[in-house]
């Protein structure tokens, strides 16, 4: 007998049903790991009883290494968070040092990487004219503009139109309408996928517009392995005829290249439309579920020229693992994409294997510039040294710093981390408040009610450091006064952090939240 249930119905019962397979395989997979681990301490142990050659080699690696990390340019936070292991565990941590910064996979990965975003540099029409006349505005804008055309292949876009969500709710029922008119191509990129409500209704339309001819590729992040997805998922998908892929997929050997997640939140229909934020596919997202408190999110739907660099934003990354070359031409941004201008709009992404740290860089420019006000929403709270004399100097020189944070924490070590950091900036002039109701997901800077950002960016190491990340820089746009307003509605729901608050918190908590910081840069 043909099922009646639905493709989105099938495949939420599927994961259902084996959850203790999807976490069995999981415990594998750290056995795997531990077993590594293991392994290598006793090949350290007895080498370094046994062997005072090999151990006079190593402790010989160790002072290379350690010379290596105070001469690199890379953060100040990052080199002495790697001296400490080397320090107490000399030999064994030069050793961790070596495996985790020589990577070679990493390196082939980013080679590839970069070699599409030369492949797709072609296909961009030429916006030098557009980033002119947004130097001719506002010449710091033009020059943030200038930097991320060069350093990350992101250029400047003035036929754009945006709508800004105050919620995922809201995002959601915008993206299954948007989905529904697809003629061409669907792309989706999401680090979350998990069953439920929202996954099984969009999995329905991509199987509706697979059936009617339109390509559908779905990419997820690799993570998903261990506790929501089977390994089978992409086979489900293919089987529907939507093309399907896991990004990093993890298995029971040890690589460094796990730790460098795709963090990013895309979805591109047609070239003409694209959405980006905070939101996943999980029910939680868009407050189906409740798992802490509610769920304060925010994205963004973009139409328009500014659609052309989401697209190539997925394809690159789609690419990395293809043999075979892609043929860009049938994506190129379509003639009628341009719509009437409503100020600037940059899409940008985040690579965390070269050289630029790009999310932190438009963090850091908006904070600089800052005149008047920069106000902030972000779920994390773990900045660097040079977020946090941004932050500091800001308010210190007037400018109005204000940061919302969860009140109910997902992770409650990064929440524990993230309050050893409150009293540095508090005593400085920052401004910050928890979200009462629950938890803030929303990734968003707003500033002097003339730029904006909005994406997957946290203000955290993982984000700024290790993760791909993508977001939206606006400038003059209509919608920064929606992104404001926003701030102002979730400002009402919060309760204000004092400076004597963190001396309310149980001494534990505290001292685990100062230990953690030493490893804070590698988290």
């Amino acid at each position: 007998m043909k099922s009646t249930l639905s493709m989105g119905e099938r495949v939420n019962a599927t994961i259902s049903g084996i959850k203790t397979v999807i976490y069995g395989r999981t415990a594998m997979i750290l056995l795997g790991f531990l077993v590594q681990l293991a392994l290598m301490c006793v090949g350290y142990i007895l080498l370094r009883n046994y062997s005072y050659l090999f151990y006079a080699l190593f402790l010989s690696v160790s002072a290379v290494a350690v010379v290596y990390i105070f001469n690199d340019p890379g953060n100040p936070d990052l080199k002495l968070s790697w001296m400490l292991p080397i320090a107490v565990f000399p030999v064994f941590g030069a050793i961790f040092y070596v495996t985790i910064v020589s990577q070679p996979g990493t390196k082939v990965l980013y080679a590839r990487l970069m070699e599409q975003s030369e492949n797709t540099k072609k296909y961009v029409r030429p916006r030098a004219a557009v980033r002119e006349r947004l130097r001719r505005s506002n010449p710091h804008m033009g020059q943030l503009a200038h930097y991320l055309e060069k350093c990350d292949n992101s250029p400047v876009y003035d036929g754009t139109q945006v709508k800004y969500y105050p919620l995922g709710d809201s995002q959601f029922v915008d993206m299954k309408e948007e989905l529904k008119k697809a003629e061409k191509y669907i792309f989706i990129e999401f680090f979350i996928v998990s069953s439920g409500d929202m996954l099984g209704e969009i999995l329905d339309i991509l199987k509706e517009k697979a059936k009617q001819g339109v390509e559908v590729r779905f990419m997820y992040d690799g993570t998903n392995v261990l506790w929501n997805l089977p390994s089978f998922f992409p086979d489900m998908l293919e089987e529907e005829g939507i093309r399907c892929k896991m990004f990093a997929p993890i298995k029971p050997v040890f690589s460094p290249h796990y730790n460098n997640r795709d963090h990013r939140k895309i979805l591109v229909i047609d070239g003409k439309t694209a959405f980006t934020g905070g939101i996943n596919l999980a029910d939680e997202y868009i407050n189906r579920k409740d798992r802490f408190g509610h769920w304060k999110d925010a994205g963004a739907m973009v139409k328009g020229d500014a659609v052309e660099r989401f697209t190539y934003m997925f394809l690159e990354l789609w690419n990395e693992s293809q043999r075979l070359p892609e043929a860009y031409e049938k994506y190129m941004l379509p003639p009628d994409a341009s719509l009437p201008g409503d100020g600037f709009a940059i899409p940008y992404s985040v690579c965390p294997l070269g050289p630029e740290r790009v999310g932190e860089m438009v963090y850091l420019d908006i904070i600089n510039t800052a005149h008047t006000y920069v106000h902030i929403m972000t779920p994390y709270l773990i900045p660097d040294d040079r977020m946090i004399m941004a932050l500091t100097y800001a308010a210190k020189r007037g400018v109005e710093v204000i940061i919302i944070m969860p009140h109910i924490p997902d992770k409650k070590y990064a929440f524990m981390l993230a309050k050893t950091y409150y009293n540095q900036l508090l005593e400085a002039g920052v401004r910050i408040f928890e979200y009462e109701p629950g938890f803030v997901h929303a990734k968003v800077f707003v500033s002097d009610d003339v730029k904006a950002v909005v994406g997957t960016v946290n203000l955290d190491y993982r984000s700024l450091y290790h993760h791909f990340e993508c977001g939206l820089v606006l400038y003059r746009n209509s919608q920064v006064a929606v992104m404001e307003q926003d701030i102002q509605d979730t400002l009402k729901k919060c309760i204000r952090v004092e400076a004597e608050d963190y001396k309310k918190l149980k001494l534990t908590d505290r001292a685990l939240g100062r230990i953690m910081r030493l490893v804070a840069p590698l988290m």
